[in-house]
C-alpha cells in the first residue's frame, strides 16, 4: 500500500466539489481506499475504488447526486487515500476503518460484540468442553458461531449429559481425588479418578467432535444399537445410559427449531428496512443445525436502500469474524463477488455470497427476512415510547435536549470484601449491554465498607481517562486525529445514592474541570419504599417525582439495572475468591504437589497448620519447598 498525493495549496483554500476536482488531478487509476473530512476534521466518510481516480472524479459532478451524499460534498474539507494492491484488499481496508473511525455517512455497525464459540480443548491429555468467547488462542476444536451465551450454555448442557465430557479447567481436574458432582448426576464420566479410561474417554470425545461437524445421524444410530445390544444383554443399567443419552441429543435438535436438510453451514441475512430504520437479522447454521439468530439495528443514512445498507453492513460484519462456506442473501448487493472473492482470501477456502430464488434456501432467507420485519416492528415501537421517556428526562433535570448516552453507577459489597463498582449504559436505543462496566475495588487507602471512597475510585477512573482521551483528541495534528478513540462522554450521570454521594462525585468533576455532565443523585424513599424516591441536583432543593410518573418508572429501571449489574459482578468475584485455593498463591506448588499436600494432610487449612518436619514428610516435597510452604503461612518465620 502507498499513501497518495498531498492535499492541494491555494491562496484560497478550496472546498466541497471544487477541492475534489483539484485532488482528483493528482489521482492514479488503482484501487484504493479515499477518506473525506469535514470542518473540525471528522471523517465524514471512508469508501473504496476499483479506480481511484473515476470513483473520486463521480463526486465533482454537480447533479444527479442523493441528498445524502450532496450533504456529504459541500461538507468536504479534506481527503486522504491509500493506494491498495487490488480492490479486495481495498474492501478489507475500508471495513477495518468504518469499524475504527464511525463516520457519519457511512453504514455503522453498532454492536460489534464476538460471538460465543465451543471449544473442545486439547492441550491437555484429557479433552475438556467449554464455552469460548475471544481470539483462538488456545488449541482445540472450534464449534461456532452460536448467536449467544444462551445458546451455548444450553447446548453444552446438553452435550454434557450426551458425552460425559469434563468442563473443569485442569487445575482443578489435576487435584481431583474423588468425583465430583457432575459424575454422581451423569454429566460427567470422570476421567480424572480413573472411572473411565483414557481410551474410552478419548471415544467420547470422537463422538462429541463428530456430531457438532454435522454426523449427529451416525451418532444416533450408533448410541441407539448399543442401547439395543445392552437391553438384550440384560444390562439395563448401561441401555439407559445410552436412552438418557439419545433423549439429550434429541432436546438439542428439538431446542434449535429450524434444522436444514440440504444446508450444512451458512450464514442466512436478510434486512427489511422502513421509516428510515432498518433492521438485518442474521441466523447461523453449523453441522446442518441452527445455532440461533441475532438482529442488527446498524446506523445509516435515511434515503439509503436496502441493499446499500446490507452491502454496507457485511463486509464490517465479517472484518473479525470467520466466514461459512456460503453465505445467503435476501438482496442483490453490488459487492456481492468482491466480497465472497475477500472472504475466500481470509478463509482460505471457497466461500460464496448470493440470493437464492428457489428450494430450501429460499425459505430460510424468508424465514430470515419475517424475522427481521417482525424485530423493527418492536424496535420501532420501542423506540418512540423510549423518546417520550427521555424528553421527559430532560425536562425533570432541566437538560437542553434529551440525553443521548446515560450512564448509571452503583457499589456492591459484604461487609468491604470483594468490592465492585458498576457501571451501565442506556440511550434512545435502550440498554448499552456491550458498554457496560465493572470496577474492581483496588485502592488499599479504601476502608472496608466505605461507599464514598468506592463511588471516588469508580468515578475517578472512569472520567479521568475521558478526560485523558479528549486532550489527546484536541491537542493531536489533523492526520493523528483518525487514530485516536473518540470519547463516549455521557450527557447524564445516575448515581444510586443521596447528598452524600452526590457531593463526592462533584468533587471528582471539579477536580478533572468536567463541567457539561448533568448529575443526579438517586436516594431511595423512606423504608425504602419505590416511588417516593427523592432526587439531588447540584444548586437544587431535592425533589420527587409524580408516584405514577412513567419518567420515575424509567428512573427506577436503570436504577435497578445498575444495582442488578453490580450485585452479579459483585458475586461473580466472590465465587472466584471461594473456589481459590489457600495453596494456589504459592509459586512453587504446582497440580501435583497439591494433590500430594492434600492427600497427606485432607485439607489446605491442614496444611496451612503443619509444622516444618511434617512438610518434609510428604512424598515430592523437598527440604526447600517445605520452607516456602512453612514460610508461605507464618511470614517468613525461622
Amino acid at each position: 500500500m502507498s499513501d497518495a498525493p498531498p492535499p492541494p495549496s491555494a491562496d484560497t483554500p478550496l472546498i466541497g466539489a471544487d477541492l475534489i476536482a483539484d485532488y482528483v488531478t493528482r489521482l492514479p487509476h488503482a484501487p484504493g481506499v479515499y477518506r473525506m473530512f469535514g470542518e473540525d476534521g471528522e471523517v465524514l466518510y471512508v469508501g473504496k475504488a476499483r479506480n481511484l481516480k473515476k470513483r473520486v472524479t463521480s463526486y465533482t459532478r454537480l447533479m444527479g447526486h442523493t441528498n445524502r451524499i450532496a450533504r456529504m460534498i459541500a461538507a468536504t474539507r479534506a481527503m486522504e487515500f491509500v493506494v491498495t494492491e487490488s480492490e479486495t484488499a481495498a474492501l478489507l481496508l475500508e471495513a477495518n476503518l468504518i469499524k475504527q473511525l464511525r463516520p457519519r455517512y457511512n453504514v455503522q455497525l453498532r454492536d460489534d460484540k464476538s460471538f460465543p464459540y465451543i471449544l473442545i480443548a486439547r492441550d491437555h491429555e484429557v479433552p475438556q468442553i467449554l464455552k469460548h468467547r475471544g481470539a483462538r488462542s488456545r488449541k482445540g476444536d472450534y464449534f461456532g458461531p452460536f448467536a449467544s451465551a444462551g445458546a451455548v450454555n444450553r447446548t453444552l448442557n446438553a452435550l454434557q449429559k450426551a458425552f460425559l465430557l469434563r468442563s473443569c479447567s485442569d487445575t482443578v481436574y489435576d487435584a481431583r481425588t474423588r468425583p465430583c458432582l457432575l459424575f454422581q448426576i451423569k454429566r460427567c464420566s470422570a476421567p480424572c479418578t480413573g472411572e473411565i479410561s483414557h481410551d474410552d474417554y478419548a471415544s467420547l470425545v470422537a463422538e462429541a467432535d463428530a456430531f457438532l461437524t454435522g454426523k449427529s445421524r451416525k451418532i444416533r444410530e450408533r448410541m441407539a444399537a448399543q442401547m439395543e445390544t445392552a437391553a438384550g444383554e440384560l444390562d439395563f443399567e448401561k441401555a439407559a445410559i445410552y436412552r438418557d443419552r439419545l433423549r439429550a441429543l434429541s432436546h438439542i435438535q428439538q431446542r434449535q427449531g429450524i434444522n436444514p436438510q440440504t444446508v450444512e453451514e451458512a450464514d442466512v441475512f436478510a434486512i427489511h428496512a422502513e421509516g428510515g430504520q432498518a433492521c438485518v437479522q442474521v441466523f447461523f447454521f453449523r453441522a446442518g443445525q441452527n445455532w440461533g439468530n441475532r438482529a442488527y439495528f446498524p446506523k445509516h443514512d435515511k434515503d439509503m436502500e436496502p441493499a446499500e445498507i446490507l452491502d454496507g453492513f457485511l463486509a464490517q460484519f465479517y472484518e473479525e469474524r470467520p466466514a461459512p462456506r456460503l453465505v445467503l442473501l435476501n438482496q442483490d448487493i453490488e459487492n456481492g463477488d468482491l466480497l465472497a472473492e475477500a472472504l475466500t482470501v481470509k478463509r482460505g477456502r471457497k466461500v460464496a455470497v448470493g440470493r437464492p430464488h428457489r428450494g430450501e434456501k429460499r425459505e430460510l432467507v424468508q424465514y430470515a427476512f419475517d424475522n427481521a420485519r417482525e424485530a423493527l416492528a418492536r424496535r420501532m415501537a420501542e423506540s418512540s415510547t423510549q423518546t417520550k421517556l427521555l424528553a421527559g428526562l430532560a425536562e425533570a433535570f432541566g437538560m437542553d435536549t434529551a440525553p443521548e448516552r446515560i450512564e448509571v453507577y452503583d457499589n456492591s459489597h459484604i461487609s468491604g470484601t470483594n468490592a465492585v463498582g458498576g457501571m451501565i449504559v442506556a440511550g434512545p436505543e435502550g440498554f448499552r449491554k456491550n458498554q457496560y462496566r465493572k470496577f474492581n475495588i483496588k485502592n488499599p487507602d479504601t476502608e472496608p465498607g466505605d461507599d464514598y471512597a468506592m463511588m471516588r475510585e469508580v468515578l475517578t477512573r472512569r472520567f479521568a481517562r475521558l478526560v485523558k482521551e479528549q486532550e489527546a483528541l484536541d491537542t493531536a495534528e489533523d492526520e493523528a486525529r483518525a487514530d485516536l478513540p473518540v470519547p463516549d462522554w455521557p450527557d447524564l450521570v445516575l448515581i444510586d445514592g443521596g447528598a452524600g454521594q452526590l457531593s463526592v462525585v462533584q468533587e471528582v468533576f471539579n477536580e478533572l474541570g468536567i463541567d457539561r455532565v448533568t448529575l443526579v443523585g438517586i436516594a431511595k424513599g423512606p423504608e425504602r419504599d419505590a416511588g417516593r424516591e427523592r432526587f439531588f441536583m447540584t444548586g437544587r432543593q431535592p425533589f420527587m417525582m409524580e408516584p405514577k410518573s412513567p419518567v420515575l418508572y424509567y428512573l427506577q429501571r436503570l436504577r435497578d439495572e445498575a444495582h442488578r449489574f453490580a450485585i452479579g459482578s459483585h458475586r461473580t468475584r466472590r465465587k472466584k475468591a471461594m473456589g481459590k485455593s489457600l495453596l494456589d498463591g504459592i509459586a512453587s506448588i504446582g497440580p501435583k504437589r497439591k494433590r500430594a499436600l492434600l492427600n497427606h494432610f485432607g485439607s489446605a487449612r491442614a496444611v496451612a497448620a503443619a509444622g516444618l518436619a511434617d512438610l518434609e514428610a510428604v512424598e515430592g516435597i523437598s527440604t526447600a519447598v517445605a520452607r516456602s510452604i512453612y514460610d508461605h503461612f507464618h511470614e517468613g518465620a525461622k
